[in-house]
């Protein structure tokens, strides 16, 4: 990264430690964490748009709807993890490969499925080949997004279902009693209502998606974990920056940024749920109203 760095050998002490922090694979192990942060930002919203289309599909009266809400919670949650994170982004990349095979190469006669090989033609490979390396690592941090998405609303789902059952029926009766629809009293009293009581096992999840994150060096992609190992490693003589096995220093700092996050979700989310609670009729709000807040 500087000048001074350009031959490591000719370097010793703090300089050669510097220059060693500012390396290529160790701004590329700095890049890693914001990956897990964007992860995060874009996972979450994305899972729960799932959670909260299953719960709606669940409490469906369409009864085709309501087994698919239900089911897609249920096989999900009872499926080990791993089997989604790999089993996702490897049926979709397929899928889509597939299809354009279908478009771009309809001379093809050979089979696709050939024993465990999976063959199209070039022109129907995404990303193809040729493609900048930008375009296919967004290709796998979106199959990535989408695989913990479909794990994690699965879970979402059952969550936000049991809080919008917990909401009290009378407040519904209520709702009608005054002359709104179904929807108007969905939206307007369960929803805001609902909130109070799926943010606990929102929260939880979202402790787990944190958690989750390093299954990424699992999907391919080069996150924290992946940059923990290849930098830590012992490195001989034939590389520019030689040391002895430093992984475990690596992974303490993973140790560290991990309870950073954690701690800090603790406290956003404590603030998130006395706001939640203020006026509710539920523990945390009586606790509120005695205590005169």
């Amino acid at each position: 990264m500087f000048d001074s760095c350009a031959d490591p050998k000719t370097l010793e002490g703090l300089s050669w430690f510097l220059c060693f922090l500012t390396s290529g694979k160790q701004l590329l192990f700095y890049r890693s964490f914001f990956i897990v942060l964007i992860l995060l930002a874009v996972t979450a919203p994305v899972a729960l748009a799932f959670g909260f289309g299953g719960a709606m599909a669940a409490r469906s009266r369409i009864a085709p709807l309501s087994w698919f809400g239900k089911g897609y919670s249920a096989m999900t949650r009872g499926v080990p993890d791993i089997v989604f994170f790999l089993f996702v982004p490897i049926a979709m990349d397929q899928a889509l490969e597939m299809i354009r095979h279908k478009i771009k190469c309809p001379e093809w006669t050979d089979p696709i499925f050939r024993g465990s090989d999976f063959v199209v033609c070039q022109q129907a490979k995404f990303p193809l080949s040729t493609s900048p390396q930008i375009y296919h690592d967004l290709y796998a941090f979106t199959l990535a997004v989408i695989a913990f998405a479909v794990v994690f609303g699965a879970f979402a789902a059952s969550v936000i279902y049991g809080a919008m059952q917990a909401v009290p029926r009378a407040q519904m009766e209520t709702a009608e009693a005054y002359g709104m629809t179904d929807r108007q009293a969905f939206w307007r009293i369960m929803v805001p209502q609902m909130w109070t009581y799926a943010l606990p096992g929102l929260s939880n999840l979202w402790m787990i998606l944190i958690k989750a994150t390093p299954l990424l060096f699992i999907l391919g992609i080069q996150d924290v974990v992946y940059w923990a190992r290849e930098n830590g490693g012992y490195k001989t003589e034939h590389f520019d920056y030689p040391h002895p096995d430093w992984r475990v220093y690596y992974f303490l700092v993973l140790l560290v940024f991990y309870l950073l996050m954690t701690k800090g979700s603790e406290v956003i989310i404590g603030r998130l749920t006395r706001n939640l609670s203020h006026g509710q009729a539920t523990l945390a709000g009586e606790r509120m109203r005695r205590a005169g807040r």
